[in-house]
């Protein structure tokens, strides 16, 4: 005898996952705010800039964790995720640019990598999945961590060689992130080739 199946139930959008990524995006306009009220003066509001970037970038992978933990996981989630990265990060390193802190052809060319392969990923493949490589997310990492250390004006308790250590640590982001961009898109005409030829 036959038993009907059981509706699998969807997760609601509005969960703690979700809520918390929304969180995240509506935390950028204030922190770019502060960041230029403060217009490269190294006070408070440098200070509490930063450290509301790192808060919100740190709880990128709280939302992910508790979303995959209680099976809260959403189409809106996935598309909203990446969005917060992109608009945190973007936001600061254009912020350091318009400081003159940040070089503007670095700015464009992360973002040129981050909204390309964003777009690329929705538009070219909705019906697969390219799964992050351990490249993209030590490249995410190692952006999160660049940019908090341009953020936090260390300089002021260490002296000015702690430049060395953010123009090196925003080096290697740079490089990771070019890198990393190219393999997505290698990795995507293979499983595009991969696909069709299955076809």
């Amino acid at each position: 005898m036959a038993t009907p199946s059981t509706p699998v139930v969807r997760p609601s959008n509005w969960n703690l996952p979700n809520l918390i990524t929304v969180v995240r995006i509506l935390l950028a306009p204030l922190f770019v705010w502060m960041l230029l009220a403060d217009a490269g003066q190294d006070g408070a509001l440098r200070w509490w800039a930063a450290a509301l970037f790192i808060v919100a970038i740190a709880t990128d992978g709280i939302d992910g964790a508790i979303a995959r933990r209680h099976n809260l996981v959403t189409d809106l989630g996935k598309i909203l995720d990446p969005i917060a990265d992109k608009v945190l990060t973007g936001s600061a390193l254009v912020c350091l640019s318009i400081l003159g802190e940040l070089w503007w052809w670095v700015t464009i060319v992360i973002l040129v990598r981050e909204i390309g392969i964003t777009v690329f990923r929705f538009v070219m493949l909705r019906d697969r999945v390219i799964p992050a490589s351990r490249g993209g997310k030590l490249k995410t990492l190692l952006q999160s961590v660049a940019i908090s250390l341009a953020l936090l004006p260390l300089w002021l308790v260490f002296g000015d060689w702690i430049y060395w250590v953010n123009w090196t640590a925003m080096a290697l982001a740079l490089i990771l992130t070019v890198i990393t961009g190219i393999d997505y898109l290698v990795a995507a005409r293979r499983e595009n080739r991969r696909h069709h030829d299955h076809d």
